[in-house]
């Protein structure tokens, strides 16, 4: 996965949205704990996660901790 990365916060919904290439065409898997995952519809590859709840889970937005209900590995990064 690769390309620029956009954020969106709907802060009336309080909710965080992260994504990489775009939005479009993709579905989401709920993963609980108001997490959702976005997947291409083609490959399936993951390219963005959204948080529901998000400013009720961090203490401090200047320091964002956020625990997920799925592992990130960035070791395959290549720039």
């Amino acid at each position: 996965m690769e390309g620029k990365m956009s954020i969106y916060y709907d802060e009336e919904g309080d909710y965080l949205e992260i994504f990489i290439e775009g939005k479009s065409p993709t579905y989401g898997e709920d993963l609980g704990d108001d997490v959702t995952l976005f997947k291409k519809e083609e490959t399936d590859e993951v390219v963005g996660v959204g948080v529901l709840n998000f400013r009720k889970r961090t203490k401090n937005l200047d320091e964002i901790k956020l625990n997920l209900p799925f592992k990130v590995n960035f070791s395959s990064l290549k720039i």
